[in-house]
């Protein structure tokens, strides 16, 4: 078993779901946690630790489609689902960047009200936490959006011609 094919599979194509489930549901918690902090505080560790996983795996699952994107034909779908592949980094950090500042901000401010003392007012104030909305809300979006574009090309260059819309007789 390596980082490339797993039980003679392409490894690109098992860890593509991971990036697929945890990069969507990653944008969703920072969301939900940058609007309401009380889930930010119920949620501790978990909100980062999540990202850092999603974010572990787009270069993970880029390198196994790298090595897959060799070992199959060329087409312009393919070299078109490989291009899109490369932006996700960005986003997958940026999600992973925020949920760290969010969490670390609901940390910071639970930290404050049971010391009795209003340190981090200044990081939980409401132009701050608007600013924090936006930019989730931004990269959540993003995210979302290009894992949905890559996975609609990677989709279209594996099945282009690869399947007949009418059921094939199998010898009934």
């Amino acid at each position: 078993m390596s980082l490339t094919v797993v039980n003679g599979l392409p490894a690109h194509i098992l860890f593509v779901h991971v990036v697929i489930v945890l990069v969507p549901l990653s944008a969703l918690a920072l969301v939900v946690c940058a609007i309401w902090p009380p889930v930010a505080r119920r949620l501790g560790v978990l909100l980062p630790a999540l990202a850092l996983v999603a974010l572990a795996s787009v270069p993970l699952t880029t390198h196994a489609g790298e090595w897959l994107e060799a070992h199959v034909d060329s087409s312009s779908l393919v070299r078109k689902h490989a291009e899109l592949g490369d932006s996700l980094l960005p986003w997958a950090l940026g999600l992973f960047v925020l949920s760290a500042a969010v969490w670390w901000t609901a940390r910071s401010a639970a930290a404050a009200q049971r010391d009795a003392r209003r340190t981090a007012a200044r990081w939980t104030s409401t132009p701050m936490r608007i600013a924090a909305v936006v930019l989730s809300l931004a990269v959540a979006t993003g995210a979302v959006i290009d894992v949905y574009r890559i996975g609609d090309s990677g989709a279209k260059a594996a099945w282009q011609d690869g399947y007949s819309k009418t059921a094939q007789s199998q010898g009934r």
